[in-house]
């Protein structure tokens, strides 16, 4: 199903811009990598979120209060339970942009907890079988000008997965892609 996706039951901005060593910190734990990705779906309360994730209230409450205190999350509404209060958080933002405002790579320290985190979600080819064999590295030694080019076209392609309807029940599937320059060498010329 193609379309917009369906926003989350709460008001959020549509781009933060996440430079503060603390953000960055805060989204390098897998489990509150995890949060946010289930945040952007609807707001959930730390219960939710706990049998959710098959962690103890306890220790999601404490994930969540670093990500409130980094601004990555917010109550966006409460309700009230007998005496008590629940909160229900959501995203600060649709998307978090971790770029440098300058245009530079974050941190090679960052690039590879964010791959860590993204093998730590990956299961494993679809079960059907459809793309098992999709997933592929290459290298194309190319001026910097076509590598740019060819990083808008990857990026428009991200953005329409990430324009796709949401479906209730239906498993999440990601989407990576960065191209990136390497310190390959290149092999001399023969004498």
């Amino acid at each position: 199903m193609s379309g917009r996706r369906s926003k989350p039951d709460y008001e959020l901005d549509e781009v933060l811009g996440v430079r503060d060593p603390e953000q960055f910190k805060a989204v390098g734990d897998p489990t509150r990598h995890r949060i946010i990705i289930l945040l952007s779906e609807k707001a959930a309360t730390t219960s939710q979120l706990a049998e959710a994730l098959e962690q103890p209230k306890g220790s999601v409450g404490h994930h969540l209060k670093v990500l409130e205190d980094a601004g990555l999350i917010r109550v966006v509404r409460t309700r009230q339970v007998r005496a008590m209060t629940e909160k229900y958080y959501g995203r600060t933002a649709r998307f978090f942009d971790f770029g440098d405002p300058e245009g530079r790579m974050p941190e090679k320290e960052f690039i590879v907890d964010f791959f860590r985190q993204v093998m730590d979600e990956y299961e494993g080819p679809d079960p059907d079988g459809e793309f098992s064999d999709l997933q592929a590295l290459r290298h194309a030694r190319i001026p910097a000008s076509e590598a740019r080019e060819f990083q808008k076209r990857v990026a428009k392609l991200a953005e329409e997965f990430d324009g796709m309807e949401s479906v209730a029940g239906e498993r999440v599937y990601g989407f990576l892609y960065q191209v990136y320059l390497t310190d390959l060498p290149e092999i001399p010329e023969e004498y």
